[in-house]
């Protein structure tokens, strides 16, 4: 069985034009949602056996945050370049890619993808994630290259508003 969660960076800043998106940082309410998750995701004993991040600073931050929470070491935080910009075929191709050894895989990155993904996969139908949410989908799968919407189990979706 794999299991994956899908999580929508938490809410960044737009405050410095001189920025690219890329470098575009969390805002306040970012830096209080992303470790919000983390505990709520450390409430329920998960602790993926990786962790995949955009490179944006948005993203990576997020990722950091949420997995001290979690108590994975964000020095093994992977950063995949191909989440920046991905369509749902990208996405999908980086996660059917990922290590077989790995049984959990959490994955930060950005909507609309993150969602439309979450969708392409998920039996169940998710409206736009708000930012710092997250979605766990199980598959009946020993190898990730064969997960699908077939082989899927909506396990649980969440939210900042939601655990507060």
């Amino acid at each position: 069985m794999k299991t994956l969660y899908l999580l929508r960076h938490a809410k960044s800043s737009w405050s410095f034009d001189e920025l690219s998106d890329q470098e575009r940082p969390l805002n306040d309410r970012g830096r209080d949602d992303a470790p919000l998750m983390g505990q709520a995701l450390a409430k329920r004993r998960i602790r993926p056996d990786v962790v995949v991040s955009s490179p944006a600073v948005r993203a990576m931050s997020t990722a950091v945050l949420v997995a001290r929470e979690m108590q994975y070491p964000h020095e093994k935080i992977v950063v995949e370049p191909g989440i920046y910009g991905a369509e749902v075929d990208d996405l999908l191709a980086i996660i059917r890619n990922l290590p077989d050894a790995a049984s959990s895989a959490l994955l930060v990155g950005h909507n609309p993808t993150i969602t439309d993904t979450a969708n392409a996969l998920s039996p169940s139908l998710l409206k736009e994630m708000p930012t710092a949410a997250v979605v766990c989908l199980r598959f009946s799968s020993d190898r990730w290259a064969d997960v699908a919407q077939a082989n899927a189990e909506f396990y649980f979706y969440d939210y900042p508003r939601n655990v507060n």
